[in-house]
């Protein structure tokens, strides 16, 4: 494993780097914005730790760059602690978001669950998994989703979501359940916006290319649910 750190606070991307080395994950650390960039052009990461109020080039600015070219798990650590901020930051790609000061085993585990996750996501897999509803397809084989036979572009998490909400087909599924299937995490008091703040993204997502109807439901008191039911089919590659 390999993280990426950028922080214009040295000392605490130090800190950060030295609890990840204790576990045996490979840190490097940055100082500025446009320096991760170069480095990541450079060099290959299984994550980048990001903060927000950097100077020159924020940590915004820097994750809307990464996410034009690359689905690289971003994890904000940020002192910006209000809800706005962790929404912006799930709004523009982020994956994750950590609060300063954080938890030192907490915000390691995130670490090692982003990562364990990605890479289970980019595995080889033998059979195809075609998941279709109503003009919608999800490729969860090929990490491909269209509508209507127009591509749809979705980061990781929102693919994953998308993926859990089609295999229950019409069957609400709690935030909670989605919440820990996708970021494999505890579901916690903070979770349930992360869910929220997905969905929405997602309903827009789809609602850009077909604004005629909608995919998504919220089912009070319950969670969420397709408004049509997904139907499975399974291709052999053998």
């Amino acid at each position: 494993m390999r993280v990426l750190i950028c922080d214009d606070e040295l000392d605490v991307a130090q800190i950060v780097a030295e609890l990840l080395r204790r576990e045996d994950i490979e840190a490097v650390v940055c100082g500025s914005g446009p320096e991760a960039l170069a480095m990541l052009d450079r060099a290959r990461f299984d994550l980048v730790v990001l903060d927000i109020m950097m100077p020159g080039m924020d940590g915004y600015e820097v994750c809307r760059r990464i996410r034009r070219s690359s689905d690289i798990p971003v994890l904000f650590l940020s002192a910006k602690t209000e809800e706005l901020d962790q929404v912006m930051g799930f709004a523009i790609g982020a994956d994750d978001y950590v609060t300063k000061p954080f938890k030192a085993r907490e915000l390691v585990a995130r670490i090692r669950a982003r990562i364990r996750r990605d890479r289970r996501a980019s595995s080889h897999v033998v059979r195809h998994e075609l998941l279709c509803s109503a003009g919608l397809e999800l490729d969860a084989t090929a990490h491909e989703v269209t509508l209507n036979g127009e591509p749809v572009s979705l980061t990781p998490t929102e693919f994953d979501l998308l993926a859990e909400l089609m295999r229950a087909g019409e069957s609400p599924v709690p935030a909670s359940d989605l919440y820990e299937r996708v970021w494999h995490e505890a579901y916690n008091a903070s979770s349930r916006n992360s869910v929220m703040v997905y969905i929405r993204h997602l309903r827009k997502k789809l609602a850009d290319i077909d604004s005629s109807r909608p995919f998504i439901d919220t089912v009070w008191g319950v969670g969420y649910r397709m408004r049509q039911a997904a139907t499975r089919e399974e291709v052999s590659d053998e």
